[in-house]
């Protein structure tokens, strides 16, 4: 019997720092992965569980599809929040870091996509998230992303699911053999219609000394594709490689005091 994928309100706050805020009617419910919850209204309940939808054969069939998400970076656990009220209550999920909340609506894309690791935020019940191989040893080793990638998709082929990617998201349709060369920490996600492999940086020089390392991903439509400005690995090395107790150097202070004040405050 297909799971009914419960159709949801929301509204996305925020410009850098962004929140996605569900509206859910009696008796809905959204599926998020544990950690992410900014705030709810009193008539919300939650429940926590190791299945997304509670139709993975047993108890051995949910510890290993929790398992499975473990190795895409999400939890072990996942939480369930129903509106167990008379009236339609909120309740918001906050991007863990500095970038934008992809909304993605299911039935647009065939009933499944395929994301990054670690970008499912969260999804309306009936969602599902699954793991998805990467086949070509070229784009698990070096496209990015790695072996594992996340796949959300529902039975019915309906719902919302929300994603977060860091910087500002970028999405594109490419038409039929259309080719797009980008940057493999960029991709965010893609329609299963889209092919994704990695090619060499041609040209030694290019290689040593044009800063886009070895490899670029290769997208060829046609498809929906989604591309991020600021990939989190390259946001993190800057902030790791900037930061005074490291041996990096201080920006954006406001005085010559500020390197005297952390050395007596301890900050």
């Amino acid at each position: 019997m297909t799971t009914a994928t419960h159709e949801i309100d929301y509204k996305i706050i925020g410009d850098d720092m962004q929140a996605v805020v569900v509206t859910l009617d009696p008796e809905e419910t959204i599926v998020a992965e544990a950690g992410n919850m900014m705030y709810m209204e009193s008539g919300m309940e939650m429940a926590t569980a190791l299945s997304m939808t509670g139709k993975d054969g047993g108890i051995f069939g949910k510890l290993f599809k929790a398992g499975k998400r473990v190795l895409t970076g999400d939890s072990f656990f996942v939480t369930h929040y129903g509106n167990t009220g008379a009236e339609r209550c909120e309740i918001a999920f906050a991007s863990p870091y500095p970038g934008q909340i992809v909304p993605i609506d299911l039935s647009e894309h065939g009933g499944t996509v395929t994301l990054q690791k670690d970008a499912f935020l969260c999804g309306a019940h009936g969602v599902d998230l699954d793991i998805a191989f990467q086949k070509r040893l070229g784009v698990g080793f070096f496209g990015g992303e790695g072996f594992i990638l996340q796949k959300p998709s529902s039975e019915d082929g309906q719902g919302m699911c929300f994603a977060h990617a860091c910087g500002t998201v970028v999405r594109r349709e490419l038409k039929d053999g259309e080719k797009l060369r980008l940057d493999t920490g960029c991709v965010v996600g893609f329609e299963d219609s889209v092919e994704f492999k990695i090619e060499w940086v041609k040209g030694v020089r290019n290689k040593l000394f044009g800063g886009e390392g070895l490899f670029w991903a290769t997208l060829t439509g046609p498809g929906t594709i989604w591309m991020q400005t600021l990939p989190f690995s390259r946001l993190a090395d800057r902030i790791y490689a900037a930061a005074p107790r490291l041996g990096g150097k201080s920006k954006g202070e406001a005085s010559v005091l500020g390197g005297v004040f952390r050395a007596v405050s301890g900050k």
